[in-house]
């Protein structure tokens, strides 16, 4: 719950700001103020021997309650960029068919900007029906005319529960929609499940730095909106037979005060680093010791044509660009195999590889947390394993 100040009882002593650990209290004319930064860890309450410190309790049952009965149905936004629907909209599709078919409702897309042949895709992807608008605003993406056109479809059309990636795009313009419709947003959720009885969508999340998994339920307000990291979710099943509905969507008098002049890719440095696009990624962690240990996992990650990954803690040593960073801070991945070499496997980095559909893990230390995620352990050196997959790996190719 919100924490709040007695003010008639703050003596300004200053020992809640000693015992914060994020800085959150100030002391401003000989009383103490919590800021934003205040993360409700509650360690201040016991510090403050006046009894200043108090939880602000929150009076639920003062707070309207919309119709919920009104809204029905689970809506995707498909993001596209460069007419290319992004490939997380067929993972939105998958984990919103279960919901839809938990609450007995429909499953639509929602797609800006791209080609009516795309809508078509979605609609083949899981999708009963697509709101589809071509209009050139959309081709390059900005905020505000997404944010507006997205929020009057959802006004008019009430549906229960709004996904979207938790992409650039995803996390730029829906919370504006979110706000526009005066409803709560969870970002970054790793796991969603609806109540068939009450239609409550429980959206699970790291939070605490992946401490804890935090379950967020918004019971008074509709839509229920989140974003979900790209493959996080599995993607649904594709029927090229598949028959779906396209409603075409007017973007009068949608205007944009912004415009994109000129989109600038990364330089290609000849490294494969799409690693949410992997089918094999080899990474690296404080066990390499060095940035000379990504060099040896480079000959592995070629001899099974696979990328080259890396926990944070190697990237903070700067072995290797973040762009390679996988996590919770980093990209979220699930390739068909995933080799963790020197990985303890802190929660941060599982979070943005556990989908992996095969973990093989290298350390030394059997106790290691990346074994209870691997389907595969070896206890041992990886400077001694490595070299050892290297050479088989060689052999079998050469036999072919």
């Amino acid at each position: 719950m919100p924490l709040k100040i007695d003010k008639t009882k703050c003596m300004g002593c200053g020992a809640c700001i000693t015992v914060c650990p994020y800085d959150a209290i100030v002391i401003e004319d000989g009383v103490a103020r919590i800021g934003e930064y205040c993360q409700l860890c509650q360690a201040c309450l016991s510090s403050c021997q006046e009894g200043a410190i108090m939880e602000s309790k929150v009076d639920y049952a003062s707070i309207p309650t919309e119709d919920l009965a009104a809204w029905s149905g689970v809506w995707v936004f498909a993001e596209q960029r460069g007419g290319k629907v992004a490939p997380v909209a067929f993972e939105l599709l998958g984990e919103g068919r279960k919901l839809a078919a938990a609450r007995g409702a429909g499953l639509c897309a929602v797609l800006f900007g791209a080609a009516r042949s795309d809508a078509q895709e979605l609609i083949k992807w899981g999708a009963d029906k697509v709101y589809y608008c071509g209009d050139d605003i959309f081709r390059e993406f900005t905020d505000e005319p997404n944010a507006e056109l997205l929020s009057r479809l959802i006004s008019m059309h009430k549906p229960e529960v709004v996904l979207a990636g938790a992409t650039a795009i995803g996390r730029s313009f829906l919370p504006r929609v979110a706000a526009r419709l005066k409803t709560g947003l969870t970002a970054d959720c790793t796991s969603l499940e609806i109540e068939a009885d009450t239609g409550n969508l429980i959206q699970t999340r790291p939070a605490y730095g992946g401490n804890i998994m935090a379950s967020i339920l918004s019971p008074r307000t509709r839509p229920q909106m989140a974003t979900v990291r790209p493959k996080v979710m599995k993607a649904g099943r594709y029927e090229p037979d598949r028959q779906g509905e396209i409603i075409d969507v007017d973007a009068a008098g949608i205007r944009a005060r912004t415009r994109v002049l000129e989109t600038i890719k990364a330089a290609d440095t000849g490294v494969n680093v799409n690693l949410q696009e992997a089918d094999v990624i080899i990474s690296g962690g404080r066990g390499l010791k060095g940035k000379e240990g990504f060099g040896m996992l480079n000959e592995l990650a070629q001899l099974l044509n696979g990328t080259i990954g890396a926990s944070r803690a190697a990237v903070d040593e700067g072995w290797i660009p973040y762009c390679h960073q996988v996590g919770q801070t980093g990209k979220t991945v699930c390739p068909k195999l995933y080799i963790a070499c020197g990985i303890s496997g802190a929660v941060q980095h599982l979070v943005g590889m556990q989908s992996s559909d095969v973990i093989v893990a290298i350390n030394k230390n059997p106790e290691a947390p990346i074994f209870t995620a691997a389907t595969y352990g070896i206890v041992g050196d990886l400077n001694e394993v490595i070299p050892l997959l290297v050479k088989k790996l060689r052999e079998r190719k050469g036999a072919q």
